[in-house]
């Protein structure tokens, strides 16, 4: 194993219900929009990756307010706002690393693991995150942060962690992938990459037959769940497995 690469949103941090989904709700409100996601809905329309994907599908779904006429420039437009307001709650401290995230990203520095992160969410979003909430030191030691509109095709599809192998130069092989959900899960299997799952209240029912490890949780002590070296181990048995 030579690389660990994150996902972020669900991830590094519990982003979803209380920062995506409160940004996209505040973006509807400043649009004028009569659209409110609750937190059950919410969850349903992250079987959609992208935000701007996650919108489409909703607005086919349910309709498209009455006064749009390019679908493609309204879209974009919210998208934007709901990334300015998302950006807000980042900097404003409210929501806090996962457990265990500082603690393993400091021992793969310490071992000289290569880090990444790969991630459907915007770009300025996903490096304000790892910016504000691991800190600038450790974020300088990511050799590659791949988010948003980098790859044509967002996950199940293995682009960006293709693109992932290519960029660090390593084989898939000597990836590990932490992902917290099933489209994740599907889309570094599909780069020939491991893939530990760490759930979180949206995630926690769905199927990870395929994960090579799922736990609630990396882990702070005394409740460590995921170390470097248990990763390392993990990776060495399926490799005599095979």
């Amino acid at each position: 194993m030579k690389a660990i690469i994150f996902d972020c949103d669900g991830v590094l941090a519990d982003t979803e219900r209380d920062g995506h989904r409160v940004a996209f709700n505040k973006a509807f409100e400043k649009k004028g929009c009569a659209t409110e996601w609750g937190v059950e809905l919410y969850g349903k329309l992250l079987e959609v990756s992208g935000g701007k994907e996650r919108m489409r599908h909703y607005f086919d779904s349910h309709g498209w307010p009455g006064d749009v006429e390019d679908k493609d420039a309204f879209i974009k437009e919210l998208h934007k706002l709901k990334t300015d307001f998302f950006i807000q709650i980042i900097e404003s401290g409210e929501l806090p690393l996962r457990p265990g995230v500082a603690r393993l990203v400091d021992e793969a520095i310490a071992a000289d693991v290569t880090l990444a992160v790969c991630s459907t969410s915007h770009e300025r979003a996903v490096n304000l995150v790892a910016e504000k909430l691991l800190g600038s030191k450790r974020k300088a030691r990511f050799s590659a942060i791949l988010a948003g509109d980098v790859v044509s095709k967002k996950k199940p599809d293995p682009e960006i962690y293709n693109l992932a192998s290519e960029r660090l130069r390593l084989e898939p092989s000597e990836c590990v992938v932490i992902e917290d959900n099933r489209n994740g899960l599907l889309a570094a299997k599909a780069a020939g990459m491991y893939c530990v799952i760490t759930t979180n209240g949206y995630t926690k029912d769905e199927d990870f037959t395929e994960a090579d490890l799922v736990v609630s949780e990396l882990g702070d002590p005394p409740n460590v769940q995921v170390t470097l070296e248990a990763i390392r181990n993990i990776v060495g048995k399926r490799r005599q497995s095979k």
